[in-house]
């Protein structure tokens, strides 16, 4: 069996075609095997001359006049010797019970493979066949000429109610409903002996029919005919849609879907070709067009005793359902196939296209039978290549979950040096190998690569290996280099992993490794680093104190202040985000706070005195009397009241007009105008600021009469041109003010008198205030008065007691211990 499948397998490998030969990269379209089995005996003592194919069994015919009946492995079933001479066709009924068979000496047999065999007219079904010695066409039981008259027929092809047959003239279809032949097509080459160019027939449907005849092939259709054109014409006629001549003759024509298998016999066109090579068959797939066709594809075939063979010798027969086709020779029969998924991967894997392959295995594994190792010989031929990285990558999706693959492939690439690309592949999910695996590599990278060593902790979990050994042996290589940063970092991670956070936190300050912070928070580390504020601080002073401060909680600020007493210039960053964030919160350090202000922000030191409301001020003057702190100086003196000595140091120190004009502005004292100005009248550039200034807070009369006579005045005209100009100004606020103010004080009492005027609702719910009883008398026929004030207040009129000292002016009783005055007033009310 083995060497009839190769056998099978060079069939399609041969080629006649020198381009075909260069072009290994067209995948053929269909795949060959002989039918052997009892094939393969029958053909060693006879030879093939026909043969038909039902969905059930094959039925053979040899030049011995016997007929075998063949299951689809080629095992004979039933034998039977119906002539002594060549049997020329058989013909089965659509169920397969009955046989039809035509020999070389004319005479026409029927077998019932149900009964025994027959030699009888009796038949159930109809049979048609060709009478290769007589020159008529007759139907068996009710014997009927068809045709006569045109020499011997050579094939018939009969489909649902028409019938083709070919003689030497050419070919007819006879419509058996109408009892008409409905067309003749003409036989195109006649100097080709008929007898040696047979004509093939094949009904592609029920109504199309192919022709090859020589090399010509015509593919017919038939039509009905438009009624009201019928007259004496047949029902039906014959349309050629496609018409064309191949290279080589035709043997045999089957259909494939739209396209056409032809079995060729091959010209002997040139003598430097050797014989054995021309004489060869070929099966071609072709896509027929209007006028001409196009090659699919060809392939040349290596059927036994092909030197010896002629063009009639081979027939092409196919299987509707299963798209088999079998090319048959006097002493070889091959079966040809469509090739299927399996064969489609078997040639990407030939050609050794494995991606193609895998991906085709992927998209078709319900269908693929024999392809589960596509992945593993992609994986094999990468390595061979010399592609590792390409290797280990397909693993991923070759190997899957199968743990025991993925840990022969570990130990294959360590074997080739090649662990560090596989790495960055492995399972690291729920599928997981075992720790030494993970470790193995581990060490492979610690021993060559500390960056991908590092890099491999980051991404890999630490529950994949065994933390403690990794940890030991990072600690062996950091004895020969102690200060190496990424193994400390590594190794810090390696503690993490294993809950040493302690550990982890001294390697991070040591190197100052920005994920220190992070560490802290994330594992609540603040007991940890009570010892290690000033660290933290050297490392990032911001991060550390608003960590500090956010966690006041944990580590509380006296225990911050005590760490940082020897490093001033860390306690002063610390106390200053304290104090921004909350003003009172360490007010016990303000008193430090001034000195450490003093020697290392002074320009916040001012904003600091100003703000804060714990600070001893004569402690802070004297912190800044000693270094010479002028505006700090000012700032305490004022506080302090001593606003004299302050303006005195502004003038004399900074010797700012502006900024004592500023500073008198602020206190709003007119001494201190007194002593600005008297300190002033002497210096022509403090008169202008003065005068520039000064008309809004102080009279500009009193420093104009007090300036000497003569005396130069920078830009005293424009001065005194601003002082009018202020003057005018105020006097045109003033009005404003005023217009404002009237308008007001009208509108407001308008909108009083308009309220006083409106009634005030007085009903049975309502009470005398004096004597408490309802203010209106159940019988409200008599006379009754009721006085109501402007405050809702209501009385019996009787019931007021006398207005008092002010004659005709009464107050609300209620109301008057708390408002006299126009708010009340008076409604009288008489039935």
């Amino acid at each position: 069996m083995a060497e009839v499948e190769e056998q099978g397998r060079k069939l399609s490998e041969e080629s006649t075609d020198e381009s075909e030969e260069e072009d290994t990269e067209e995948e053929p379209k269909l795949k060959y095997e002989r039918l052997t089995n009892g094939v393969t005996e029958i053909l060693q003592k006879d030879a093939a001359s026909c043969m038909t194919v039902h969905d059930k069994f094959l039925a053979l015919g040899t030049h011995f006049g016997k007929v075998y009946l063949l299951d689809i492995q080629g095992n004979v079933t039933q034998k039977f010797e119906i002539s002594s001479v060549k049997i020329n066709q058989i013909s089965l009924d659509e169920s397969g019970d009955h046989v039809g068979i035509c020999s070389e000496d004319g005479k026409t047999h029927v077998v019932t493979l149900t009964l025994t065999l027959l030699f009888s007219t009796y038949l159930c079904s109809m049979f048609c066949c060709p009478l290769q010695m007589l020159t008529n066409l007759k139907l068996m039981k009710y014997t009927s000429v068809l045709h006569e008259g045109e020499g011997n027929i050579t094939n018939v092809k009969w489909t649902a109610n028409l019938i083709a047959w070919a003689n030497n003239v050419g070919v007819k279809i006879y419509d058996i409903c109408s009892k008409q032949r409905i067309t003749n097509v003409l036989r195109d080459n006649t100097s080709l002996r008929p007898d040696m160019y047979p004509c093939s027939l094949c009904w592609k449907d029920n109504t199309t029919l192919i022709i090859g005849w020589g090399s010509s092939v015509k593919i017919c259709v038939v039509k009905e005919r438009d009624p009201t054109q019928m007259r004496d014409l047949p029902s039906r006629y014959v349309e050629i849609v496609s018409a064309f001549e191949t290279e080589f003759f035709i043997s045999g024509l089957a259909p494939l879907a739209d396209q056409l298998v032809t079995l060729y016999y091959v010209k002997e066109s040139s003598e430097h070709v050797e014989e054995e090579f021309r004489t060869r068959p070929r099966l071609d797939i072709i896509q027929p067009l209007a006028e001409g066709c196009e090659e699919i594809s060809s392939d040349a075939l290596t059927v036994r005793n092909f030197q010896e063979n002629q063009c009639r010798d081979y027939r092409l027969e196919h299987s509707e359902g299963e798209s088999l086709f079998y090319i048959i020779s006097p002493k070889d029969i091959v079966v040809a196939k469509e090739r299927d998924q399996d064969d489609h991967i078997d040639w990407l894997l030939e050609k050794k296209k494995y991606e193609e392959a895998l991906m085709a295995a992927e998209i078709s594994f319900k269908n693929i039978k024999r392809h589960d190792k596509i992945g593993m010989a992609y994986i094999n031929h990468l390595v061979e290549r010399g592609d590792y990285d390409a290797a280990a990558r397909k693993c991923q999706k070759v190997l899957g979950k199968n743990m025991d693959l993925w840990e022969n492939e570990v130990y294959r690439f360590k074997t080739i040096g090649q662990l560090k690309a596989i790495s960055q592949y492995l399972p690291r999910g729920d599928l997981r190998l075992r720790p030494a695996i993970y470790e193995m590599i581990l060490h492979e990278f610690l021993k060559t690569d500390y960056e991908g060593f590092a890099t491999l902790i980051r991404e890999w979990p630490g529950e994949l290996y065994n933390n403690m050994a990794i940890v030991q042996a990072v600690n062996e290589h950091l004895k020969k280099d102690p200060t190496n940063s990424m193994l400390l970092t590594t190794l810090a991670e390696l503690y993490t992993y294993d809950q040493r956070y302690d550990r982890a936190l001294e390697i991070y300050l040591k190197l100052r490794h920005k994920d220190v912070y992070q560490l802290i928070h994330k594992h609540n580390l603040f007991s940890s680093i009570k010892d290690k504020i000033v660290l933290l601080m050297d490392f990032d002073k911001e991060k550390a104190v608003d960590m500090l401060l956010d966690n006041e909680d944990k580590i509380s600020m006296d225990k911050v202040v005590e760490e940082l007493k020897d490093r001033p210039e860390l306690l002063h960053v610390y106390l200053h985000k304290l104090f921004k964030r909350d003003h009172h919160k360490g007010q016990k350090y303000h008193e430090r706070q001034i000195s450490l202000y003093a020697e290392f922000d002074r320009p916040n030191l001012l904003p600091f005195l100003r703000e804060s409301m714990h600070c001893p001020l004569e402690k802070a003057l004297e912190i800044c009397q000693q270094r010479h702190f002028v505006e700090e100086t000012v700032f305490l003196l004022s506080r302090m009241g001593n606003c004299r000595h302050a303006l005195q140091m502004i003038m004399e120190e900074l010797a700012d007009v502006d900024k004592a004009i500023e500073f008198a502005k602020e206190q709003d004292d007119r001494e201190l105008w007194e002593d600005l100005i008297s300190y002033s009248i002497d210096k022509p550039p403090f008169i202008t600021g003065l005068l520039n200034n000064i008309g809004t807070h102080v009279d500009p009369i009193l420093l104009i009469h007090r300036i000497k006579e003569g005396m130069e005045i920078p830009n005293l005209r424009d001065s005194l041109v601003k002082i009018l100009q202020d003057y005018n100004l105020q006097i045109l606020l003033r009005e404003g003010c005023k217009k404002i103010l009237v308008a007001d004080s009208l509108s407001l009492l308008q909108r009083m008198h308009r309220t006083q005027k409106r009634g005030v609702r007085v009903d049975e719910e309502n009470i005398c205030e004096s004597c408490h009883t309802p203010i209106l008398p159940s019988d409200t026929a008599q006379a009754f008065g009721v006085v109501v004030f402007h405050c809702r207040h209501m009385f019996h009129k009787e019931c007021l007691p006398s207005p008092g000292n002010l004659p005709g002016i009464q107050y609300c009783n209620i109301c008057s211990a708390k408002r006299r005055g126009p708010g009340s007033g008076i409604l009288e009310m008489k039935k």
